[in-house]
């Protein structure tokens, strides 16, 4: 588990059915990711018993983001995923559930605990991730902690609005 002043980062437990149900399909956040069709229960209860593999095995891990002050209470999860433990990198990615969950820094907190993790205990030599362009919150957390922008694909998202650029971002550990 790691802890942080507001938020703890822990392992994902067969009791999370119902909030990952709730998160992964949360239709505002698809389009940040690649999620295209809802999760069925029982495709994420064997995700959760085969998300007990270590990243070494798995090539990922998720963590759930809970409430310190609401009695540990499930508000987000944060991953890092195409873990590649020859080049020492691995992509992260954060979401937080409920808009009463947001603008409380638990998404910047959970962040600053996975960076310290992945470079201190992992000893990954960078962090990546891609960003919707027009997702300003996750731009500022992101470069808030350090993560400089890279690269660009240019109209690489579909929305409702036409095509949106994306922002690649890393962090180099030094």
């Amino acid at each position: 588990m790691l802890e942080g002043s507001n938020i703890l980062l822990r392992a994902v437990e067969p009791d999370d059915l119902d909030f990952l149900y709730r998160c992964e399909n949360d239709t505002s956040v698809w389009r940040y990711g690649t999620t295209t069709a809802p999760y069925s229960r029982f495709t994420l209860k064997q995700y959760i018993e085969d998300a007990q593999a270590d990243i070494y095995t798995a090539r990922q891990l998720r963590l759930i983001v809970c409430r310190k002050d609401a009695g540990n209470e499930p508000v987000g999860a944060i991953d890092l995923f195409d873990f590649d433990p020859y080049h020492l990198r691995a992509s992260v990615g954060i979401v937080v559930v409920g808009n009463e969950n947001r603008d409380h820094g638990f998404a910047s907190e959970s962040l600053q605990l996975i960076i310290g993790y992945a470079f201190d205990f992992l000893h990954l030599h960078q962090l990546y991730c891609s960003v919707a362009a027009d997702n300003a919150a996750s731009l500022h957390i992101f470069e808030k902690a350090g993560f400089r922008r890279c690269g660009l694909r240019a109209e690489w998202l579909r929305a409702a609005s036409g095509y949106i650029d994306e922002i690649e971002m890393q962090l180099i550990n030094s």
